[in-house]
Parts: C-alpha cells; sequence; structure tokens
C-alpha cells in the first residue's frame, strides 16, 4: 500500500512540501521506504494528492507533489461527547470515532466522570494516524474538555444531540416521548421531526448520568434520548454502536 501523510500545509501540483523528522522516521525506519517512492498527502482542505519523496533525512525530508487524485468533499458535521475514561478505551474511542467519520471530539466532565489528565497532543496523534489509514480527507479535531452544562449553554440549535441514556427507566412507561423510556436508536431518529443540518452523541461516565443531569438534558428541545439496548455497554462500545447507527441513519453511510 502506498502510505498516506496528513501535512499541515498547502497542497499544490508541482510543488514541494516538507516533512518534518516525525514523518521521515516513520517513513524511513518504520515502512522502509526510499528516495523515490510514493506517498499521498492530504491537508484536510486540498483534497489528496500523489506524491514522492525527494529526500529522506534524520531531521526531515521532502516531497515532490503530483497529481491531485481526490478532490476536497464535505464530511458530516458530527460531534462525540464523551467522558473520559481509562487510557487505552479512550485510545480506542479516538481511533474508531476517527475511522466511523466524526469531525470533532469533545471530552465531557459530568458528575460521575473520573476526570483523569489527557493528553490532548496524544490523542490528536490518535486521530492523525487513524485518518491517514481509513482514507479520509480531513482529521478531526479533539477538544480540550469542557464541563457538560458548559458545553450545552452554547449549543447551536441546528445541532441535534443524541442522548445514550442508558439509566434504567421504569419498564411500565411507554416508548417514546422525553418523560417516558428512551426510545431504540433507529426508532427514535426516525421519530425527529425536522432534518438537523448536523449531529452530535453523547456518551456518559462509567457510572452513568445522575438524575439531574438526565433532567437536564430530556428537557432541551435538541436533545434525542436514545437506549442502546438491553446490554450494559462500556464506554468505548457504546460510543462505537451509537456512532455507526446515526452514520446509517442520518450520514455519509447512506451514499457509500
Amino acid at each position: 500500500m502506498i502510505p498516506r501523510l496528513y501535512i499541515d500545509a498547502p497542497l499544490e501540483s508541482g510543488a514541494a512540501t516538507p516533512l518534518d523528522g516525525a514523518k521521515a522516521h516513520y517513513l524511513k525506519n518504520v515502512l522502509r521506504r526510499v528516495e523515490g517512492d510514493a506517498v499521498q498527502l492530504f491537508n484536510g482542505r486540498d483534497g489528496e494528492f500523489a506524491a514522492e519523496i525527494a529526500e529522506l533525512k534524520k531531521k526531515g525530508g521532502v516531497a515532490l507533489i503530483g497529481e491531485q487524485t481526490r478532490v476536497q468533499e464535505k464530511e458530516p458535521d458530527l460531534t462525540l461527547l464523551f467522558a473520559p475514561v481509562k487510557r487505552s478505551a479512550i485510545a480506542t474511542i479516538i481511533q474508531k470515532a476517527t475511522e466511523i467519520g466524526v469531525s470533532r471530539l469533545q471530552p465531557i466532565i459530568t458528575e460521575r466522570t473520573n476526570a483523569a489528565k489527557l493528553n490532548l497532543e496524544r490523542l490528536q496523534a490518535i486521530a492523525t494516524e487513524a485518518a491517514e489509514q481509513c482514507g479520509r480527507l480531513t482529521v478531526p479535531l479533539v477538544e480540550g474538555p469542557q464541563k457538560l452544562s458548559a458545553v450545552l449553554k452554547d449549543w447551536p440549535p441546528s445541532r441535534a444531540l443524541m442522548f445514550c441514556d442508558e439509566a434504567g427507566d421504569d419498564e411500565n412507561e411507554e416508548w417514546g416521548g422525553k418523560e417516558g423510556r428512551a426510545a431504540p436508536v433507529l426508532e427514535a431518529l426516525k421519530s425527529v421531526d425536522r432534518k438537523a443540518e448536523s449531529w452530535a452523541v453523547l456518551i456518559g461516565p462509567e457510572g452513568g448520568f445522575t438524575a439531574d443531569e438526565r433532567d437536564m438534558l430530556r428537557a432541551l428541545e435538541f436533545v434525542v434520548p436514545v437506549t442502546l439496548g438491553p446490554r450494559i455497554l462500556r464506554a468505548d462500545t457504546a460510543a462505537i454502536a451509537a456512532l455507526v447507527l446515526l452514520q446509517a441513519a442520518h450520514g455519509d453511510w447512506r451514499r457509500s
């Protein structure tokens, strides 16, 4: 396979672009590439380009940009809000969310979040590597953690929020409305009256949301409460399941 690299620089046929030390090391020492070998470059703005390695040295290299192979396409405006969990689970969430097509990753602090310090540089690197490997033309942005209340305060009204509510509602209540049990994902998404311009998915912490947080979320007009089924899911599993179902119902998976 021809390696794909994300380059934070303008891309244009016939131009040369520098490769930093990390990329040069990856090409030379990990992939065993040499000068003259082919690579593919993208920057999230100009599409994807064929390129050739012109120089590989310890401190960096140079690639000569050839023809454009893919034009830049609009991707879904899809945000994942998730409470920080264990290091390995967060890495899985970042990697798989990138592959599924999330454009923004927002860690949130809830009342039951076990707030571990996040290495945002490492998480952004995981997202970049996943984007390079899965063939997408952009890299999702990993934001710094914020309190859930602060994120919801400035929420764009055109963005629907799929709230994965796994609190175990009263089984005697009917499916449907925000005051009753949360509906299964596909059923809930079909019931959304308006077609949202963008979407977000909210996954809670390992201990779940508190009653006050659930009441607050269900009172918001843009929130769509859903359940992810009869089993208790790990946070990383829940994020993947929710994103897959949303992409299938309202995202770019319908055009695949």
